[in-house]
């Protein structure tokens, strides 16, 4: 792999008021979409840690660490973090398989204004199926569905930065993932529940970062 750790400061910026506010709104929204879906819930949905990656983002922006301002969630949920990567002045967009979230995603931009899009479709791009095999058993790295980045008129190696969630098991094929399609310079982020928000940028022994 050509995948190489970006370290991040003990102290990460805090929310502002006004995302806090909005982290408080999405996460209620969260709570009312589960409480909808009991009797049918959506599979390896799972909030993250929304004032820890608004944090991140946050520095990652204000320091400069991306090489341009497209950010893609993987896996994208309700939409927040996508929101907040908007918020922070990334030119945002998430991917979702489950069509209920993408409406709930649309909705949560729409009323506070963010110009972030939301597609449904799986985020695995032709040529890497192989790769999304090795976890077969979650539904949102499943093979077929439509193809969100025909929709978008964008690659992932259009992609300043991609961020995802990964359930266990999950990290090391995403990270294959991102290595075989990203561009070099590019940022993957990820949160991994008690372990935190880590960083890597894609390089190649040519590329001068």
């Amino acid at each position: 792999m050509s995948l190489v750790p970006v370290e991040l400061p003990d102290a990460l910026p805090d929310a502002t008021p006004e995302v806090k506010a909005f982290i408080s709104d999405a996460q209620s929204r969260i709570d009312a979409f589960i409480e909808s879906h009991l009797a049918e819930p959506v599979n390896a949905f799972v909030p993250s840690n929304f004032p820890l990656v608004y944090g991140a983002l946050r520095h990652v922006a204000e320091a400069h660490l991306s090489a341009g301002p497209l950010f893609c969630e993987w896996g994208s949920g309700a939409g927040v973090v996508a929101c907040l990567a908007g918020m922070v002045g990334f030119d945002a967009c998430g991917i979702e398989f489950d069509a209920d979230l993408v409406t709930l995603s649309k909705g949560l931009a729409r009323d506070y204004r963010l110009k972030v899009g939301f597609y449904r479709g799986n985020l695995v791009p032709h040529g890497g199926q192989r790769i999304a095999e090795q976890v077969d058993e979650f539904e949102w790295l499943a093979v077929g569905g439509p193809d969100p980045y025909d929709e978008m008129d964008l690659d992932i190696d259009d992609f300043d930065v991609i961020f995802a969630y990964p359930w266990p098991g999950e990290q090391r094929v995403l990270e294959q993932m991102f290595d075989r399609f990203a561009a070099d310079g590019a940022l993957l982020m990820t949160y991994n529940g008690t372990e935190g928000i880590r960083l890597f940028r894609r390089r190649s022994d040519r590329a001068d970062w």
